[in-house]
Parts: C-alpha cells; sequence; structure tokens
C-alpha cells in the first residue's frame, strides 16, 4: 500500500470553485477510522498527507465546532457526536432502505445469512442497512462500518455496474492503493466485472478474508444517485460456492429485481 498523499492539491488545480480548506477539513474527518479511536496531530498528519501546522488548525477549528472532542492530558482527538447526526441525517436520506428491508430479510431467514446493502466510499464500501439471519456464526457488521471494495463481493459488485470510463478511474484509484500488491488484487476484480456481465452477480470466495463466502447484487438507482450493491455472506464452510451459485445468488438477483419495481 502507498503512503497517503494531500488528495486537495490536484482537486484544486483542476476546479477554481473548489474550496480547499473545507476539503481538508473533512479528510481530518475521514481520519478516525475505528470507533473510539483517538489520534494527535502526528497521527492525523500521517494519515492525511497534511502538514502538522495545518492539522493543528483544523483540529482547534473542528474542536471549537464541537466535531471533534480533544483530551488535553493525552493531546489527542475524537470524534464527537455532532458528527452522529450527520451520518443518521444521510441514512434518513436514503428511502430505499426501508423498501428494500422486508427482502432482504425474506433472504436472510431463508439463508440464515446476514443480508446487506451497502454503497460505496472511496476505496470501501460503507454498510447502509443490515438485516440478521438466524446462523449463530454470522459476520457481525454493522450499519456504518466499512469493508474493501477490491476483494469483497458488494464492493466488486459496485464496481461492475459502474459505466466503462468511471469504472477505469475506480480501478486506477484502486491500482494506486493497492501498490505491488494490484496483481494479486486484479483479476479477482475482472473476474467479478465477468460474472456480473454473465450471471448479474459478482462473489468473493475466501478472498476477503479466508473463512467467508459472499454474492453481491448491484442496484443503479434512476434518479442519479450513488450504487447501491446488495450482498449476503458467511462462513465458507456453512455458506457454499455451490450453495451460492446453485441457489442463493438468483434469489439475490430476484431481490434487486423486486426493489427496483418498488423503488421510486
Amino acid at each position: 500500500m502507498r503512503p497517503r498523499k494531500d488528495r486537495t492539491k490536484d482537486a484544486e488545480r483542476q476546479d477554481r470553485d473548489f474550496v480547499t480548506a473545507l476539503a481538508r477539513g473533512l479528510e481530518l474527518l475521514r481520519a478516525f477510522r475505528r470507533e473510539g479511536e483517538a489520534l494527535g496531530n502526528g497521527e492525523l498528519a500521517e494519515r492525511t498527507g497534511l502538514s502538522r501546522s495545518t492539522v493543528s488548525r483544523l483540529a482547534y477549528t473542528l474542536n471549537k465546532l464541537e466535531y471533534l472532542s480533544y483530551d488535553p492530558d493525552t493531546a489527542r482527538y475524537r470524534l464527537a457526536p455532532p458528527v452522529l447526526s450527520l451520518g443518521f441525517s444521510c441514512l434518513a436520506g436514503i428511502p430505499l432502505r426501508q423498501l428494500a428491508k422486508p427482502f432482504m430479510q425474506e433472504l436472510a431467514d431463508y439463508t440464515g445469512m446476514p443480508v446487506a446493502m451497502a454503497s460505496r466510499d472511496r476505496l470501501s464500501m460503507v454498510y447502509l442497512e443490515r438485516c440478521k439471519g438466524t446462523n449463530a456464526v454470522t459476520l457481525a457488521i454493522e450499519v456504518g462500518a466499512h469493508i474493501k471494495l477490491a476483494t469483497t463481493a458488494v464492493g466488486r459488485a459496485c464496481i461492475a455496474a459502474h459505466d466503462p470510463d468511471e469504472r477505469a478511474r475506480i480501478l486506477a484509484l484502486v491500482e494506486e492503493h493497492e501498490g505491488d500488491n494490484w496483481p494479486n488484487v486484479q483479476p479477482g476484480i475482472e473476474a467479478a466485472i465477468a460474472d456480473y456481465q454473465q450471471h448479474g452477480y459478482c462473489t468473493s470466495f475466501t478472498e476477503w478474508k479466508r473463512d467467508v463466502n459472499a454474492v453481491a447484487v448491484p442496484f443503479v438507482p434512476k434518479d442519479g444517485s450513488p450504487i447501491i450493491a446488495f450482498n449476503c455472506g458467511g462462513p465458507s464452510q456453512t455458506l457454499t460456492r455451490d450453495w451460492i451459485e446453485s441457489d442463493v445468488a438468483h434469489r439475490l438477483v430476484d431481490l434487486v429485481r423486486r426493489v427496483a419495481a418498488v423503488a421510486p
């Protein structure tokens, strides 16, 4: 994986209306990756590619606006509750969650595995909704969690559903991010795109995690909003490749068709 760089510089050069200070503030918020994670200025600078002096000013401002909390004993920042309100406002603005949930729960009950919907956040997929299955041994991934774009079924489905130009742009970002590991990642993505074009779904068999299999199908909203992908995943010894290809994948394709029929 290659080191982070300040993305805002390139964007500023390409777009005169681009507000660099705002972009850098948002990049700082993105640097917090795990729940409750506390970061100092040095760690924030390393993760964002920004200078320590810039990070110091941005963090101070975000603390004054109450988006970050500051611990003077450790000189570290944490995300503060007002950030959460932005996330809930986002979820409330996605009516597809409620429309799709009955169909998702139906498949979760049938398979015993969790069924989720997710959307792309740069080089990862963020969970927007999740329905639990009855199997006691399942993936504990909740709404708001991020998983990899390149090696998961749900991420590959999202990539596959984009038009060729946008897909090429995303793949260039993935290649840059993966660095020397790209030759190991590329074949799985290319196979997933071919599977989607031929069968209407994408898979990941023990590629994201050694003991996890998954299948995913994308949904392209009519209103031009971001592509959503639905997935069903679980332990590979239970959710086997044969079961996915002979049954579960087709049920997931049907789920997305049913969602499309009721979506605005």
